[in-house]
């Protein structure tokens, strides 16, 4: 591995933050609020922070639209924080110019997730090694697991021959579903082999944060509209805490398992972050969800619910 600081490695823990991409009500990049939403990442605490996601409408950008909010994340961060980039394209040689771009303007890695519909190991494991092989060992590289977006099973065994053949796959983004017993079956068998230790970080909307914690998982990589609680969630279990930590979780599910509805789920994050004041419009763009009145109220009485909780 590359022996520039700030990279993300097999240690790396805590919250590793998936930031929204802001649009204006008319569907333009609104940079404004790209560094509001940056500010606030920040001022929550966050370890981290990973950009051009699927929450990030990555998909939906152009190429140069994905060059702007790269840079412009990393130069409002400047090194605060490392800064993981979703790289994932159907083709590998945009990933490969995608990952060198990133790189290059000082992001700490990349996230990889499997083009759709690889059906069996050797294929997973295929495409995996062909681009750990094109990007090189000083790119480190999160494989994103998420099979319900990519359709891509990616087996214990798997991942673990990945890890044994390429150093620089230093972590994991976990959101199987269900998903929990493959995060115990990688942590006991990597253990019980002697072999490395990456990082695990898991997704989900942070639903199962606390079990996920409690069976190895190194932090949370997810966007929930309240970051805090996950920072304050992760630290409480690095300090050996996991009961007060899952009561301050338990505070804030109504309204996380709220906005882990999928199909609407992005819309109601965005509405969020809105009124919390962090970009200035939810506009998620097209195709995409449109939240209604009854949405607007029924998500407003949530919010309400937990800050009267808090207080």
């Amino acid at each position: 591995m590359s022996a520039r600081s700030g990279l993300i490695n097999e240690t790396s823990k805590g919250v590793y933050v998936i930031a929204a991409t802001p649009f204006s009500d008319n569907g333009e990049l609104d940079l404004e609020s790209i560094d509001s939403l940056t500010d606030f990442y920040l001022e929550k605490g966050v370890t981290g922070l990973t950009i051009l996601g699927m929450m990030g409408e990555a998909p939906k950008l152009t190429e140069a639209e994905t060059t702007t909010v790269m840079r412009r994340v990393l130069k409002r961060v400047e090194g605060g924080v490392p800064v993981v980039v979703g790289v994932s394209d159907a083709s590998d040689r945009n990933v490969e110019r995608l990952s060198r771009e990133a790189m290059s303007l000082g992001a700490a890695g990349v996230m990889i997730a499997p083009v759709p519909n690889l059906k069996t190991d050797e294929q997973v494991y295929a495409y995996y090694a062909n681009i750990a092989a094109l990007l090189g060992r000083d790119i480190p590289i999160c494989l994103q697991d998420f099979p319900q977006s990519t359709g891509v099973h990616t087996s214990v065994a798997v991942i673990h021959r990945l890890v044994d053949a390429f150093p620089q796959i230093v972590m994991l983004k976990h959101e199987d579903f269900p998903g929990m017993r493959k995060l115990s079956q990688v942590r006991e068998k990597s253990a019980a082999d002697g072999r490395r230790r990456i990082s695990i970080l898991v997704g989900n909307g942070g639903l199962f944060l606390p079990q996920e914690m409690l069976r190895g998982a190194d932090g949370a990589m997810t966007g929930f509209a309240y970051p805090e609680m996950l920072v304050q969630v992760c630290r409480l279990f690095h300090e050996g805490k996991p009961e007060e930590a899952e009561d301050l979780f338990n505070i804030y599910l109504p309204l996380l398992r709220h906005e882990f509805q999928y199909g609407i789920g992005l819309a109601l994050r965005k509405e969020t972050l809105r009124r919390r004041g962090a970009i200035r419009s939810a506009y998620v763009r097209r195709p995409g969800p449109v939240l209604d009145a009854t949405d607007h109220a029924e998500l407003g009485r949530l919010i309400g619910r937990l800050e009267a909780s808090l207080a």
